[in-house]
């Protein structure tokens, strides 16, 4: 028998009170479509630690949802992520993914040690294993990890690594093309990996801001797709429209491929997500 299809959300931590009410209108907006988990990222540079902390605790409190952690290296000592994971694990959160995490200055700038700190994610791997009571995910990159210069067979072998170390799911960098998650799972498999790859999907819904997450994080954008986009790029809702559009087409081959999850990246709103559900006939 087939294993079910998970679902999942992502939001970030709001910075002021409008952005946290924002937040929870959206996380409200997508709670009945029960999804498996939701995940609370960190800003760059860890600069959202506290806030992902306790928006991450109030969520697992209030909606009852299982919630999943992000946990970074930058700025913080290993004594400080062993107190941060217990304070997870008193919220009752047993799930974190486990990240090297952004520098200040985005994906591409050069890494600063903290001192008494880890410089990459397996170290942080390790440490939450070894403290037992976690389910650990990481990070894939089906277009290759920014810092590996191209090199995928060294982000295959770091991914082989985090799951020998303890890691059991990774969730995947938005990216726009069946093909590069299939490429991925299809070399782990080959060196006989047995980690499960949550494709991570991103909803266009602004022209300008997939620009700047695809310089950031150095997710390939198609001509083809692009060529569409620039061609209503002046129609904000037409934008959104095409967004919605392909990202269902994306998830629609994923599923055709096997995919064992679905992470929607939400950017903090319920529209776009859930009318790609509602496209995908999600029964839940």
């Amino acid at each position: 028998m087939a294993k079910r299809t998970s679902y999942s959300f992502e939001f970030f931590p709001p910075k002021d009170a409008e952005g946290e009410a924002r937040l929870w209108a959206a996380m409200t907006g997508l709670e009945s479509l029960r999804p498996d988990f939701i995940s609370v990222t960190y800003g760059a540079g860890g600069s959202t630690r506290d806030r992902t902390i306790a928006i991450t605790s109030h969520i697992t409190e209030r909606i009852k949802i299982p919630t999943v952690a992000h946990l970074t290296c930058v700025g913080s000592t290993r004594d400080e992520l062993i107190e941060i994971l217990g304070k997870y694990k008193n919220a009752g959160i047993s799930s974190i993914l486990a990240l090297r995490g952004d520098p200040v200055g985005g994906p591409s700038a050069p890494w600063t040690s903290t001192p008494g700190g880890l410089d990459h994610a397996d170290q942080l791997v390790e440490l939450a294993a070894g403290l037992g009571g976690f389910t650990i995910g990481v990070a894939a990159f089906p277009d290759g990890h920014p810092a590996s210069g191209g090199d995928f067979d060294k982000d295959i072998e770091v991914l082989i690594r985090k799951e020998s170390l303890g890691a059991t799911f990774a969730t995947t960098q938005f990216f726009f093309e069946a093909q590069r998650w299939r490429a991925l799972v299809d070399r782990l498999s080959a060196r006989g990996s047995n980690l499960p790859i949550i494709a991570g999907i991103l909803p266009v819904t602004n022209v300008k801001q997939l620009h700047r997450m695809s310089e950031l994080g150095g997710t390939a954008i198609p001509d083809a797709m692009m060529k569409r986009f620039l061609s209503v790029e002046s129609d904000p809702e037409a934008v959104r429209s095409l967004g919605v559009e392909i990202a269902t087409e994306l998830c629609q081959k994923l599923l055709a491929e096997g995919v064992p999850g679905i992470h929607f990246y939400t950017m903090n709103s319920s529209t776009a997500t859930r009318e790609i559900y509602e496209n995908l006939g999600v029964v839940r």
